[in-house]
């Protein structure tokens, strides 16, 4: 069964420096590629400070550097703050609360079943355990659920959607996937929190409504975007990964 530990959270001295001179309007200082790489998590909990939209857009300018199958770059995003942002949390609550029925727009497949649930499991326990959930706290649980549906209280959400014309194609969604992680670890390099989620865009109707999404779009996922609030224990959890040993099979290698 893969695990998580919870690491002592303390501002990374690089990430804190970015930070500072994105609020003074200076984009000088960036960190190294292993240091995005090893040192991102996903992010819970946010401060309430806004980002400003021309560092979103230099994010994105390097996300969108990622590739994809034959340079189709299905991908396009809406970025969401203010009010329509708490319009759409608010209606996806609501209907969650009232039991309406999930309609995302993406396939989901089956519940996961063995060590993907255990890997799964692993890092809800992790995660109740550093916010100090009981297992027998209903409330507190369901407030960490409605939590993700209100995009973890955080000041802009990123809508990523695909054309709708390539529904279908299994490449479209790989692709996605791969402007998102790259989205999250620009956003990492430049002293930004971001968690990638289903819960946001679970109501696609209340999403679509509010973030005027267009009809020849297909909504993909949500990212949870700020700056982190480095006392809110959630953030502090970082994951497991499997081994490369575990992973990967080489082939034609002496050694």
């Amino acid at each position: 069964m893969a695990s998580c530990r919870v690491a002592t959270l303390r501002p990374n001295p690089k990430a804190a420096k970015i930070a500072n001179k994105q609020s003074q309007g200076r984009n000088t200082t960036h960190m190294e590629f292993d240091d995005v790489i090893l040192g991102r998590r996903s992010i819970r909990g946010y401060k309430p400070d806004p980002v400003p939209r021309a560092l979103i857009e230099e994010i994105l300018t390097l996300a969108m550097r990622a590739p994809s199958s034959m340079n189709t770059q299905p991908w396009n995003f809406y970025v969401i703050t203010g009010e329509p942002l708490n319009r759409i949390r608010a209606g996806n609550t609501e209907r969650m609360l009232a039991g309406v029925p999930q309609s995302r727009e993406f396939r989901i497949g089956e519940p996961f079943a063995g060590q993907h649930r255990e890997r799964q499991i692993g890092v809800a326990k992790q995660l109740f355990s550093a916010m100090g959930i009981a297992r027998d706290d209903k409330e507190k649980r369901q407030d960490w659920v409605l939590r993700g549906f209100r995009q973890f209280d955080a000041p802009v959400c990123i809508i990523v959607t695909y054309d709708r014309v390539l529904a279908g194609s299994d490449d479209t969604p790989f692709d996605c996937g791969a402007v998102t992680t790259a989205l999250v670890n620009a956003a990492w390099s430049r002293g930004l929190g971001a968690v990638i989620n289903s819960q946001g865009i679970m109501q696609s109707p209340v999403v679509r409504e509010h973030a005027g999404i267009a009809d020849d779009q297909v909504i993909m996922k949500s990212i949870a975007l700020g700056w982190p609030d480095h006392d809110f224990p959630a953030n502090a959890v970082v994951s497991e990964r499997k081994s490369v040993k575990e992973a990967t099979v080489f082939v034609g290698f002496d050694d």
